[in-house]
């Protein structure tokens, strides 16, 4: 036990930047905390900090700690989880750390979280809204909220919504630039694009009824990574915007924006928790996930009656 928690105090410490902070934190004087840090040192056989400027950092050896320590004290606390819950005590417990995009995590996500803390009172949660992809396992988060399409990694991912998308314009552009009844006519037409992570999003496929695909593109009038500048350039009339509907659902059921090309689709995604992989996955885990897939599942919130999208 004293080396676990040994090697949770170096993790803190590795996360704040200093020892006295991460003492604080964990309610430890900071002559204690710097025994326990010469403790695990000398037990390890290795130098694990060293100080630059102001602050801490990690040694190399303390960095690859870091990393697999990390894994090793969150496994114990799972074990530990669980054999509370088995003696009826309840395992969903400890410091849950999420990340999410910025506009989905505050539009969805964080509205649900009180009343999921109030299920589990022995709870603490730590989210980062950030439109980064972040690293969950050098950063320390036990789950990230993820839109679209996945790249190949040792993650581990499980869908709680489906992430259907739509063209879409503002009423004045249209009767300013002409409705597109072909996706050929898009040509003519400005675009309101989104770049980032994965290049810039100017190719658009779209499919008829009968499954066959047309590709065009999109000439740029304003393009911005973050999804909140699209949606409000699209309201603004600067041209038509490839949205997804979580984002842009109330703007069409009021009619401040409209579908354009309604009888085509575009490529649908998900919306995923991903998490690292774990031998054993802590129960707040388990916990956060199947409560977010009870909240956003088929139908999601934002597909609610009423709103006219393409036939998928």
């Amino acid at each position: 036990m004293d080396r676990i928690d040994d090697v949770a105090l170096f993790l803190r410490v590795v996360e704040l930047g200093s020892i006295s902070a991460a003492a604080r934190s964990l309610d430890l004087s900071p002559a204690v905390a710097s025994q326990r840090i010469r403790r695990l040192e000398g037990t390890l056989g290795v130098r694990l900090l060293q100080r630059t400027t102001r602050r801490l950092h990690a040694t190399p050896e303390g960095a690859l700690l870091a990393t697999q320590g990390r894994v090793l004290v969150e496994e114990f606390d799972s074990l530990a989880a669980s054999l509370r819950a088995s003696g009826g005590v309840g395992g969903v417990a400890g410091v849950l750390r999420m990340s999410a995009s910025a506009s989905f995590g505050r539009q969805y996500i964080a509205p649900l979280l009180p009343e999921f803390l109030a299920r589990y009172p022995a709870l603490r949660l730590s989210l980062d809204l950030d439109d980064r992809v972040v690293d969950l396992v050098g950063g320390g988060y036990d789950l990230a909220i993820r839109i679209g399409t996945l790249p190949d990694s040792s993650l581990v991912a499980r869908p709680l919504a489906r992430n259907r998308k739509v063209l879409c314009a503002a009423p004045d552009y249209l009767a300013r630039h002409g409705t597109p009844r072909m996706p050929e006519d898009l040509a003519g037409h400005d675009g309101v694009l989104l770049f980032g992570s994965h290049g810039r999003q100017d190719l658009w496929h779209l499919r008829d009824g009968a499954g066959r695909e047309t590709v065009i593109r999109m000439q740029a009038r304003f393009e911005s990574n973050l999804g909140e500048a699209l949606r409000d350039a699209a309201l603004s009339g600067l041209g038509i915007a490839m949205h997804s509907v979580w984002h842009v659902h109330d703007d069409l059921r009021a009619g401040r924006l409209q579908v354009v090309l309604p009888d085509y689709r575009l490529p649908a995604g998900a919306i995923h928790a991903v998490m690292p992989q774990r031998r054993m996955v802590p129960p707040r885990v388990t916990a956060v996930v199947d409560f977010l897939r009870e909240r956003l599942g088929d139908p999601p919130p934002w597909e609610r009656p009423g709103l006219s999208l393409p036939e998928d």
